[in-house]
């Protein structure tokens, strides 16, 4: 039986590189049932058979991309075309079928915020629950407990349970959290839409802050955004990049798609 070959996503630590992730090569494909097999005899039958039972579904074909220290990089796409895989392997959810990512530094993901929250608690509870999950010391959490709230606009929930809380709510004291994560990459999906109109804009500004100083990467739909914030943006369909380069020139070739 061949062995598959499986490839590699490893966190180093070097200070004289210019580069904060470095992707090569990268590809993944998940397996999606064609057909059920009821029961160990049905499974042997279809084997027997020459029936696989399942297709290969290709997502990301040879990827490969460097982002530069301190660069806020926008990544584009149509639904299905790889981003959130390609997302979720950067921050170690996924592992790559094959190829190779470099992550030089502490990466935090902004993918699902909220997660670890319990409707059963209060705000206040939850504050220091996420802070555990996120590695921060009860004593830290006391530091930056105040900021979190204020940030959030929450402050007169503190002692609700999160049940009580509306969805944007729980989105906004969980961004408010999110931001304190210690970490010089940052990758966000979406995360720049929670809120109302001007909770937005506050987040549009802490992010705008981040230019220069941290190393951003942002999977959107939102070309407005793509041509604020980034420096540099690629576009991926049907799992492989299309164009990389200018914001303004991917944010067209994006919108092209749609014509």
């Amino acid at each position: 039986m061949s062995k598959r070959k499986i490839g590699i996503r490893k966190e180093v630590l070097l200070l004289d590189s210019p580069y904060a992730i470095e992707v090569k090569k990268l590809s993944k494909s998940f397996r999606l049932p064609t057909e059920r097999s009821w029961g160990l005899k049905q499974a042997i039958f279809n084997r027997l058979r020459g029936i696989k039972g399942y297709k290969d579904q290709k997502v990301l074909r040879d990827v490969s991309f460097n982002v530069k220290k301190g660069e806020f990089l926008g990544i584009v796409g149509r639904n299905g075309s790889g981003k959130s895989t390609l997302l979720k392997i950067l921050s170690g959810i996924y592992y790559p079928e094959k190829g190779e990512i470099t992550v030089n530094g502490s990466l935090v993901p902004f993918i699902e915020l909220g997660v670890g929250f319990n409707p059963e608690l209060t705000g206040r509870e939850n504050v220091y629950l996420n802070g555990a999950l996120l590695g921060f010391s009860h004593k830290e959490m006391d530091a930056m407990y105040e900021d979190i709230w204020k940030f959030a606009e929450l402050e007169q929930f503190q002692d609700q349970k999160l049940k009580n809380y509306s969805s944007g709510m729980q989105v906004r004291l969980a961004f408010s959290i999110a931001i304190r994560a210690k970490g010089n990459i940052l990758i966000l999906d979406e995360v720049l839409a929670v809120g109302d109109a001007a909770f937005q804009q506050k987040c549009n500004e802490y992010f705008a802050s981040l230019k220069g100083k941290q190393t951003v990467i942002l999977v959107t739909h939102s070309m407005e955004n793509v041509k604020k914030f980034c420096d540099r943006a690629i576009m991926i369909e049907d799992g492989k990049i299309v164009q990389d380069g200018d914001p303004k020139e991917v944010a067209e070739k994006y919108m092209e798609l749609f014509k």
